[in-house]
């Protein structure tokens, strides 16, 4: 990229402000050492930019390592947030603007920035031994090679002691304010209004007054130091309209609160109460942290010592007649595939969360990655079949987790809801519905004897499913467990015919499932080419696919929500385009399914880098086929990490 900026001559980032062309949208990373409250620089920006009316979408990127030495370049933690006055739907490409708070951070972060962009540093951090700690030579403040972008260099540590030294606070404490003072500068940068921000921090710190007018004097110096340095050239104040909304309660989520949000509503409309039986681990943590606030609903949370007793006590849960509910992440949901297993042979609704991230075994925990789909559609011992739903983004995951629950509840079966990295940090606006738009799916339980005399435990309604029994209720105590059950009595049988008519009926079941018919994204219902995704994924595709319609492409964007059992549409639909093409962050999972199900010769593009998908490799990937570019030979084409086969080997 530094390369095609050099070629390029780019318009800088403040030349193009002070010539009047306000862009629609901009990307801001924060980015330095993970002490240096990047995270918290960041969401605080976001609030700010969420109460002036922007539509905005953010991408929290973070080490695993839980201290990494400082000044490191594995230790450095970025906040990116693409805002503006049209409609967002990613965290945006290559940032406009990057402040980097050392030289770690701007040397990890530097590769990504906008040709022509704006880079703000704090030359407090250059120093000869963070210098050496990033494998720096030379300094590249002062080497000149930053010269394809606009820089803006001052000593931001140096200024914001200055700015709390009337508060006492020793030097090391004092820079704990840096992110602050930085915040203040960006939202001078961006018109956004400091109060909110004040009262944030005196809430946070409101039993040490002392601390947070610390804080807030860091944050009010970094505003003056815009309105008064008047220095030339890159420093500009640029203000973004707000983008125009439809009326109605907007409130900023990221995935992991949404899908919170969303089992408790889905609970509600089921008329059950609900239990959620978790262990700790990254990025799923956040689910039990948020569901634990939310006791006032029926929400019962239980910290478990490991990921099997979590997800057996959820079990229990929805044996005793509540919605059981558990949450992990790819080596979690490992260890909890017994117990779903067990689910599935007692047929009991449970809804399981995962979180993905790079894998396998511990692989990057604070990277997204979508590697799980495998998994979640095949991976249990013996024919086990799974509802499997995949949310698009972090609100979409509101109305995902409350579709699960349906699943759950009307067909008596674990249903794994999948979201990532990305989606379970990232934040966008969301805007909260009416809870009458959703119909009720009140669950039922059996009361009585439900043939003449006799108890009929496995029974089958219309829908294939087994009746509820509450354990304890008069008259209908019966067997369940593990072993195979016989068919209506639910005695243990372990006969060939009936392990064979039990296996075909909870097959029968799952494919039975009522999922809504696939609809096109963005696009028409046939035509040269579908990219066809899943999951958190959507924003990049449906960017790229607009833009390459825009150009005359013929290129539609087909989204599945519904991973198993897939909508019943889905394979006359994709049938009708020439090539289909599968852009997912793994080796080619949901591509294999695609070819399982409907014999299509869908073409992988995949990634497993642990970042989501720019739009600008989507459209390189589309402008392959229709440009003709790749090899006549049937080769294959690189796209950044990759591998695109060209358009002759999809129809051989």
């Amino acid at each position: 990229m530094a390369s095609q900026a050099a070629e390029a001559a780019p318009e800088k980032f403040g030349q193009d402000m002070s010539q009047g062309s306000a862009p629609d949208a901009v990307t801001v990373r924060f980015a330095g050492d993970s002490g240096d409250g990047m995270q918290l620089t960041g969401g605080q920006f976001t609030l700010s930019t969420a109460l002036a009316g922007n539509d905005l979408a953010t991408f929290p990127d973070f080490p695993a390592e839980i201290r990494a030495p400082q000044g490191t370049l594995f230790g450095v933690s970025a906040f990116q947030i693409n805002f503006g006055s049209r409609r967002i739907n990613t965290a945006g490409d290559a940032p406009d603007v990057l402040v980097a708070m050392n030289p770690a951070a701007l040397k990890v972060n530097l590769e990504a920035l906008k040709p022509g962009g704006l880079i703000i540093a704090d030359t407090g951090e250059f120093t000869k031994r963070n210098l050496d700690k990033a494998k720096y030579d030379r300094n590249p403040l002062e080497d000149g090679s930053l010269a394809k972008w606009d820089l803006l260099a001052f000593d931001i540590s140096e200024l914001t002691v200055e700015a709390v030294k009337p508060f006492g606070l020793g030097r090391k404490d004092a820079l704990r304010s840096k992110n602050m003072w930085t915040l203040g500068l960006a939202l001078w940068m961006f018109d956004r209004p400091r109060e909110p921000i004040h009262q944030w921090l005196r809430e946070k710190f409101r039993s040490k007054p002392d601390i947070a007018d610390a804080n807030i004097a860091a944050l009010d110096a970094g505003h003056a130091y815009g309105e008064t340095a008047e220095l030339a050239g890159p420093l500009q104040q640029l203000h973004i309209p707000p983008v125009e909304s439809a009326p109605g309660l907007y409130k900023t989520v990221t995935g992991a609160e949404s899908i919170s949000l969303g089992l408790v509503a889905g609970a509600q409309l089921a008329e059950l109460p609900m239990f959620f039986g978790g262990y700790p681990i990254t990025p799923a943590s956040a689910i039990l942290h948020h569901l634990s606030r939310l006791k006032e609903f029926g929400v019962t949370t239980f910290q478990a010592e490991d990921e099997i007793a979590a997800i057996c006590a959820a079990i229990g849960a929805s044996y005793a007649g509540q919605l059981g509910v558990t949450s992990s992440s790819g080596p979690g949901i490992a260890l909890k595939t017994e117990a779903m297993g067990l689910a599935i042979m007692t047929e009991l609704p449970l809804v399981i969360v995962n979180s993905q991230r790079g894998g396998p075994s511990t692989g990057l925990p604070t990277k997204t990655e979508q590697s799980d789909l495998y998994q979640a559609v095949y991976g249990r011992n013996g024919d086990a079949p799974m509802p499997v739903i995949a949310a698009r983004s972090p609100s979409d995951a509101f109305e995902c987790a409350i579709e699960a629950c349906r699943i759950a509840v009307q067909y008596m079966t674990p249903v794994m809801l999948l979201t990532d990295g990305y989606i379970a940090n990232a934040a966008e606006p969301w805007k909260v519905p009416d809870p009458a738009d959703f119909a009720p799916f009140p669950a039922k339980f059996l009361e009585q004897k439900n043939a003449g005399d006799n108890l009929l435990p496995y029974a089958r309604d219309e829908n294939g499913k087994r009746p509820w029994i509450k354990p304890g209720t008069p008259g209908l105590m019966h067997r369940i467990g593990g072993i195979e059950k016989a068919q209506g009595t639910g005695h243990i049988d372990y006969s060939p015919a009936n392990h064979q008519a039990m296996t075909d009926a909870r097959a029968a079941k799952i494919s039975g499932v009522a999922v809504p018919d696939q609809d096109v994204a963005l696009g028409s219902t046939s035509g040269k080419l579908a990219v066809v995704g899943w999951g958190s994924t959507y924003g990049p595709i449906h960017q790229a696919v607009g833009r390459a319609r825009r150009r005359g492409m013929d290129v539609s964007h087909i989204h599945v929500r519904h991973i198993w059992p897939l909508p019943a549409n889905l394979g006359e639909l994709l049938r009708a385009y020439d090539n289909v093409l599968v852009p997912e962050m793994n080796t080619g999972q949901f591509k294999t399914v695609l070819r399982d199900q409907y014999l299509v010769d869908a073409r992988p593009l995949t990634k497993t880098s642990g970042q989501p998908f720019s739009i600008a490799e989507l459209e390189e990937a589309i402008g392959t086929y229709f440009d003709g570019i790749a090899g006549n030979e049937g080769g294959e084409v690189p796209v950044n990490d990759t591998q695109l086969p060209s358009p002759e080997a999809m129809n051989p």
